[in-house]
């Protein structure tokens, strides 16, 4: 019978076979003293691929009392919630609660979490997120905001080392009973090459170890290229889009199509670059080409039309466009400004003058009194639109 994939086997059902991010679960740590307490708290774990997300859901599984659900948003939708959710009330009824951890959090639509949002109010359930992409963006505000986010980092060479290291010895999971050898050396390298992902790490050992029980760096290097190859998980996910996106904001398009192609050589989802070029219009851009930002958006629609492998030229070619383009962030920090002026002073009143005239008694009060109607002056009127206390604020200098 043929056996699950060394990662799926060797994934740690404790904190004793937990290695790395000690900054949320090393001792004293407050995630760490909840799930050894068992008093999870809704929570959204976000960080790159192989960090440990999952795995820390499986330990969270081992050690709470609770009812523990998981679903991958990639292959669920409403109907499997409705159904967990129907089962947790009946939980609830009898005292006991549901922990309902979803992987890839991020896939979901804003419907499909809006649906969630009732029951995680109601603490009929207790939610776990997983997501590689920024909750912030891709996690609707009302739900996020019920949560506790917990941020993952790549593992370090020193932990994957260890990961290997186990993986290696165990003869129960692991390959422990199959004869494999490795030198430190060699385990160091792999550790480095895998770059943070605990998974690629595993999967390259495997492949390796099913070349020649004896692995050597050459043997290390064959199994990565062929891992890595089909491992659309293996790319090093936000270096990438950073360099994609700096090499634009750079003007070097050249390095912005390597970076590209990286991504999608690796299979990153083209409706995410495309979404990030939308943001680079705007942002890095903005004003200096008006353009941009409908060229971004026209990506985009190109994108969601043809998908894979079409669709790279189109993102290849906005990708040129943004690189050639003229920059300017004149915009974006004259808005971050505007958003800093509302944090310090918070809800300014509107000018009388400005405010909407709907009934005789908001009339009365002056709303709306001695506004001037710009159309009917040839030149710009003499005439303040900011709340008193921004009197004059200038947040753009032309």
């Amino acid at each position: 019978m043929q056996k699950n994939p060394l990662a799926d086997r060797m994934r740690p059902k404790s904190f004793e076979e937990f290695f790395g991010q000690e900054k949320i679960v090393g001792e004293g740590k407050i995630l760490k003293s909840a799930i050894l307490g068992d008093k999870i708290p809704s929570m959204i774990f976000w960080g790159p691929p192989g960090s440990g997300k999952t795995t820390l859901a499986h330990i969270i599984a081992q050690k709470t009392g609770s009812e523990f659900v998981a679903l991958s948003a990639i292959n669920s939708g409403v109907k499997d919630l409705r159904r967990e959710i129907e089962r947790a009330e009946d939980f609830s009824k009898i005292g006991k609660c549901m922990i309902l951890f979803i992987d890839e959090i991020h896939r979901f639509n804003k419907s499909q979490q809006d649906f969630l949002l009732p029951y995680v109010e109601r603490g009929v359930i207790i939610f776990i997120g997983a997501t590689t992409e920024n909750p912030s963006f891709e996690v609707n505000n009302a739900l996020l905001s019920r949560c506790r986010v917990f941020v993952l980092n790549k593992l370090e060479t020193g932990d994957l080392k260890k990961i290997i290291m186990r993986a290696v010895k165990n003869k129960e999971c692991g390959l422990g009973s199959d004869g494999v050898k490795i030198g430190e050396k060699e385990i160091k390298f792999l550790a480095e090459m895998s770059d943070g992902d605990a998974r690629v790490a595993l999967s390259v050992l495997e492949f390796a170890a099913s070349i020649n029980k004896i692995i050597t760096k050459q043997t290390i290097e064959d199994a990565l290229q062929k891992t890595v190859m089909y491992d659309k998980n293996g790319e090093e996910h936000y270096n990438l889009i950073s360099a994609l996106h700096k090499s634009m904001r750079g003007s070097d398009a050249d390095a912005a199509l390597y970076y590209l192609a990286r991504m999608v050589a690796g299979g990153e989802d083209p409706l995410y670059i495309a979404r990030r070029l939308i943001r680079f219009a705007s942002e890095d851009i903005g004003i200096a080409n008006s353009n941009a930002l409908s060229q971004a958006v026209a990506t985009y629609q190109a994108v969601h039309f043809i998908g894979y492998p079409e669709c790279s030229v189109n993102l290849a070619q906005a990708v040129v466009y943004m690189a050639k383009s003229k920059k300017s962030n004149k915009l974006y920090t004259a808005y971050n400004a505007a958003q800093k002026d509302i944090e310090s002073f918070g809800a300014l009143p509107v000018p009388l003058h400005l405010r909407n005239v709907e009934t005789k008694l908001i009339k009365d009060l002056d709303y709306g009194k001695g506004y001037k109607y710009s159309p009917e002056f040839d030149y710009a009127e003499d005439q303040e639109y900011l709340p008193d206390k921004l009197k004059g604020k200038k947040y753009l200098d032309f």
